[in-house]
Formats: structure tokens, C-alpha cells, sequence
């Protein structure tokens, strides 16, 4: 099964998503957005294993990432609330009326404030089930000041083997990738420079998030104004997302309303990898529903 690399206009900016149809008609969609510094393709193992399930899979490239374009005023652009435009964009052009949401990190925070409707109001009735995969409305202070302080000047090396074993050590949290994920996360992550050496794939001023933007990453009040079934892993290991956090989530919002699941996942911190079958089961049962 080969999916198909795509591009759309939205906001005005050429975004690359991968399009992941299964063999008969769909019986549903799955918009799955990939963590703060990493592209689309990390969702592949998952979209594949949806696709053969029959669902289609959509798998963007956030801007500043990836094959999509960068953003002309990331002050203003790299932000939750423009994200959630980009993705009202895409789904506009793509005519989908209704999809599920698998988000990584950031993804997840995106599929949030668009399924809570208080960025783009008709996002709420458009988003069916949310999966957050290592992400809630409140993320750990002491975790947040380290990708503060490595995003936004991202590693240069001149070969891609040290790439790699750059990103072996940063993601060992992820939990167990084959040889051949790891290789793949690698050669789908990396960009030349102007010097012709390899970096992550990711226009370092996406930073501006965290700068331009307080507490962006704060979000009760978007999770408060959830009424869908929510599914949130975390990983054991988290530095992200407190266990206390996770807590809290179940009396408030979609919690106190008997929509969420919490599941743990073992061997993983920040964030799982979702590219093993009980991470494939848990997001198949929360699109279920």
C-alpha cells in the first residue's frame, strides 16, 4: 500500500500532506499531525495500518516543516491559532466534512483548539474523535524550557549517520523503532544546509511560538469545551505530561463527561512512537466509537 504525496494551498501557503487511501471506499477519515519538530511521515506506520482498516489517512507537514513551506511572519504564524487555520484550509480543500484526529505533541494540541471550536467555530461539529498521544492543556514547565532551548538552534552535522545517531539519543523516548524506522525517521527529518551539511527538517524560527505567544501550549479552556471521545496516551516516562496532569483531565471537559481514556503506555516518555499494534489498537478502538 503506497500512499500519495500531495500539496494543497491554505492560508496561502503550499502545504505537503501524505494521503493514505485504503483499497475499497473509506469508512471514515483520520487527519494524524506529527510533533513540534518532526514531519508527517512519522504517522506512516499508523496511517498503514488504518488505511487497512479501511479508513482513509491524512498526514500533514505543519509550515516550517518538512515539504511544506515556511511561514513569511513566524512571530505571528507560528501559533496554535494559525495551525488551526491551516487545518480548516485543508480540510475545506479536501471537502471533508467530518474526520477523526491522531496528534503527536504539538499535533494534539492543534486537534484541541480545532475541535473546540473557540479558534475556527466550524471545526466543532467537524472533529468526531480526538487521540492526544503524550499531550494535554497543560504541559510541564521544566520540560518546556528544554525544547526552548534546543528547538530553535536545531544541530548541524555533516553526515547523515551522525544525524541519525543524533536522533537515536533524542528520541529514545519514542520507545522500540526497527533499524529500519530509525533509519527512515531520519532520512524523512533532515534537510541540507546552504553548506550542503544535514540538520532537522524544520525552520528554526517555528521557536517564535513560545516566544510571541505565552502560554500558547495552556489550553483549558479549549480541552473544557471538548464534548467528544478523547483518548490520551502517555507515556509512562513523560516529562510533558504530568501524571498529576493527566488527573485532572479526567474531572474536567470530556473527563467529567465520560469521554475520556487514559491509557499508560509502558517502555515510552515523549512522545510514543505509535508505530506498534497496541498503540495501532488503542487509536482503532477510540475511532470506534
Amino acid at each position: 500500500m503506497q500512499p500519495r504525496s500531495c500539496y494543497a494551498v491554505c492560508a496561502g501557503y503550499e502545504i505537503h500532506y501524505m494521503d493514505w487511501q485504503p483499497a475499497g471506499e473509506p469508512v471514515a477519515t483520520v487527519i494524524a499531525w506529527h510533533g513540534l519538530a518532526r514531519t508527517g511521515r512519522d504517522m506512516d506506520a499508523l496511517a498503514q495500518f488504518l488505511a487497512g482498516q479501511g479508513y482513509r489517512v491524512i498526514c500533514p507537514d505543519t509550515l516550517g516543516r518538512g515539504l511544506s513551506q515556511w511561514s513569511r511572519a513566524p512571530g505571528e504564524e507560528y501559533s496554535l491559532r494559525f495551525y488551526a487555520r491551516l487545518a480548516r484550509e485543508l480540510m475545506d480543500g479536501l471537502a471533508l466534512e467530518q474526520v477523526h484526529w491522531v496528534g503527536t505533541s504539538m499535533g494534539g494540541a492543534i486537534g484541541t483548539v480545532c475541535a473546540s471550536g473557540l479558534f475556527e467555530p466550524e471545526l466543532k461539529q467537524r472533529i468526531l474523535t480526538l487521540t492526544l498521544n503524550d499531550n494535554a492543556p497543560e504541559l510541564a514547565a521544566a520540560a518546556l524550557a528544554r525544547i526552548k532551548a534546543y528547538a530553535g538552534q536545531p544541530p548541524v552535522f555533516a553526515t547523515v549517520a551522525e544525524l541519525e545517531a543524533f536522533f537515536r539519543s533524542a528520541y529514545k523516548p519514542y520507545g522500540w523503532l526497527s533499524e529500519a524506522e530509525w533509519r527512515k525517521l531520519t532520512e524523512t527529518g533532515t534537510r541540507r544546509t546552504d553548506d550542503g551539511r544535514v540538520t532537522p527538517h524544520y525552520d528554526p524560527a517555528m521557536i517564535q511560538q513560545f516566544t510571541a505567544h505565552d502560554n500558547d501550549y495552556l489550553i483549558w479552556e479549549h480541552y473544557d469545551a471538548l464534548s467528544i471521545p478523547v483518548l490520551l496516551l502517555r507515556g509512562v516516562e513523560s516529562d510533558l505530561v504530568l501524571k498529576s496532569v493527566a488527573e485532572r483531565m479526567r474531572g474536567r471537559g470530556p473527563g467529567a463527561r465520560g469521554l475520556l481514556t487514559w491509557l499508560e503506555i509502558e517502555g515510552c516518555g515523549h512522545a510514543p512512537a505509535l508505530n506498534v499494534p497496541a498503540h495501532f489498537d488503542a487509536v482503532l478502538a477510540c475511532l470506534r466509537q
